[in-house]
């Protein structure tokens, strides 16, 4: 049997890693500008980390971890998010004994067993950034407006709709969940099994389910949004305006409850029409438990995490051309064994001072060298034979205008250096 990559996983090919690196290299140069520092967690965590971060009634801990026992017989599960491990590392490290706020951004793979599609796979990447230490309606309308201006950068703002709503506070969520639970008492038969196990723990779930018939019972059910507490109104009120002074659009939506059980008041979406069923590009919002809930100090945070495979998806269906192939700055064509080996050191001592450079490794013709230097969209062609080094003298060939160009050839790496 041949040996393929499992399901719900991708390969990223070198003709494809171009857009890859430059979504990467964007998102990295806007969190730095807006004052966020990079962090790395393991790929692996223990699995109480994501059953008391992420929530025991959510999708992702009841049917989408990769979870196994290690030798040790303990229990590990891959990372199927990016803030809980962020927040670990915050605690474990005493990041809250630093001048708050904290500021974090990271890069990483994540894992879900889901049904793979379009822009869902088991194993895919996330951008994701975290505030800790701050309560503020500010720090929810950075982060908002730090996605914003990613979105900007990419010149895909005008495709991407922001959605926001408040799920209020924990012990809001209290009173509102004994008026969900009536509301949604006379139907309970017919929810599904997965809507039932969250009826008592977190019924505000099943106005997310996915189910057909959970929807139609849940269609009319009463709003977290209308049974604010006055601490989540005026946060969600001063959210708005911040909104408003930067000019940022958005769209009240009161049924965003997020996949997740650590939200708490924001909570937001980026949609777009442009990737099929899988609209959301970026979602997130406030957790201000999470941390005190893994046994941190009581510290608020707020942040989002947005799928790369997704925003990539986008920006392909939008026909974004951000897949030029980096250009070469010279190309050593080379006849003869002598050539080759002293075009080889060219090569070498090229690279040595930033020069991109390659030649022939395969014995092709001397046509077909100059037809690889095409392909390589090579800026500078240099021929080297028998009588280049008899000569001492090269060749070098403009390819964008066909010019020639002589000198000696031990001019040959001052001369590029002096052209970059």
């Amino acid at each position: 049997m041949d040996i393929k990559r499992p399901r719900g996983t991708q390969d990223v090919l070198p003709k494809d890693i171009n857009k890859w690196n430059y979504v990467e290299t964007l998102f990295k140069k806007v969190c730095s500008d807006f004052g966020y520092g990079e962090i790395r967690t393991p790929d692996f965590e223990y699995t109480e980390l994501f059953k008391r971060g992420v929530g025991d009634t959510t999708d992702i801990v009841q049917k989408e971890m990769f979870t196994f026992e290690a030798k040790s017989k303990e229990s590990i599960t891959l990372k199927p998010e990016g803030t809980a491990p962020v927040v670990r590392a915050y605690i474990e490290n005493k990041l809250y004994a630093d001048p708050q706020p904290s500021k974090f951004f990271y890069i990483t793979p994540c894992f879900r067993y889901e049904k793979p599609q379009a822009g869902r796979l088991r194993a895919f990447h996330q951008f994701g950034i975290e505030i800790f230490g701050t309560d503020s309606s500010s720090a929810d309308a950075e982060v908002i407006s730090l996605a914003v201006e990613f979105f900007r950068r990419l010149e895909i703002d005008d495709k991407i709709e922001l959605r926001i709503n408040s799920v209020g506070t924990l012990e809001s969520r209290k009173e509102y969940n004994k008026i969900l639970r009536d509301y949604l008492k006379p139907n309970y038969d017919n929810l599904c099994q997965t809507c039932k196990d969250r009826f008592e723990k977190n019924p505000m779930r099943i106005i997310d389910c996915k189910n057909e018939t959970c929807k139609e019972i849940s269609h009319d059910a009463p709003l977290m949004i209308n049974h604010l507490d006055e601490e989540s109104k005026l946060h969600f009120e001063k959210l708005k305006k911040y909104l408003t002074a930067m000019k940022i659009d958005y769209t009240i939506d009161p049924h965003i409850v997020r996949g997740l059980d650590y939200y708490t008041k924001s909570a937001f979406e980026f949609v777009s029409n442009d990737i099929g069923s899988q609209s959301t590009v970026c979602g997130g919002g406030r957790y201000d438990g999470l941390i005190e809930e893994l046994g941190g100090p009581k510290i608020p945070g707020v942040g989002f995490g947005l799928g790369i495979e997704r925003l990539i998806l986008l920006l392909d269906n939008l026909e974004k051309d951000i897949n030029q192939q980096p250009s070469l700055d010279v190309f050593i064509a080379s006849m003869g064994e002598a050539a080759e080996i002293e075009a080889f050191k060219i090569l070498y001592d090229l690279r040595k001072v930033g020069i991109s450079c390659e030649k022939d490794h395969v014995g092709k013709s001397i046509k077909a060298q100059f037809k690889y230097a095409d392909k390589l969209n090579s800026r500078f062609t240099i021929v080297l034979g028998d009588d280049e080094i008899n000569n001492q003298i090269v060749t070098v060939k403009d390819m964008s205008n066909s010019t020639q160009t002589q000198i000696k050839l031990d001019d040959i790496v001052n001369y590029f250096k002096n052209l970059k």
